[in-house]
């Protein structure tokens, strides 16, 4: 196993989630950060912002790459990790620690509960998928 953590929600898109009481805390994978290269910069939201599903919520760039980030689901922001401003290279040394971007309302927690889990999306990444 690659060690993707059991206790969040993977996106095709390779973005996590994790449920944190009504809200969800997100970030994007390793796999991700591998694509981008070392992160220099993250575009985040403001709080308040209201995004629908397949919208571009933020933009990542990094020294090989740069993503839009998009989600399958309907959220409003709540908060965003300013540590990120002042460096956005926790994302590369955790990704799915101090790395998180944003806490998030989701429109429905159905739609969380529907992201790949961990054993998914490692297959989803073994199969070579995007």
């Amino acid at each position: 196993m690659a060690g993707y953590p059991s206790e969040l929600r993977y996106t095709d898109k390779h973005v996590w989630v994790r449920p944190d009481g009504e809200l969800v805390v997100l970030g994007i994978t390793q796999v991700a950060v591998d694509r981008l290269g070392a992160i220099g910069f993250v575009e985040l939201p403001y709080p308040g912002e209201l995004f629908k599903a397949g919208k571009v919520i933020c933009r990542v760039s990094g020294d090989t790459a740069s993503a839009p980030i998009l989600l399958p689901l309907t959220v409003k922001v709540m908060d965003v990790n300013r540590a990120l401003d002042g460096g956005a290279g926790r994302i590369n040394d955790d990704p799915y620690g101090e790395g998180w971007m944003m806490r998030v309302e989701p429109g429905d927690m159905a739609e969380v509960e529907a992201l790949m889990d961990a054993d998914a999306y490692e297959a989803f990444v073994a199969e070579g998928a995007e």
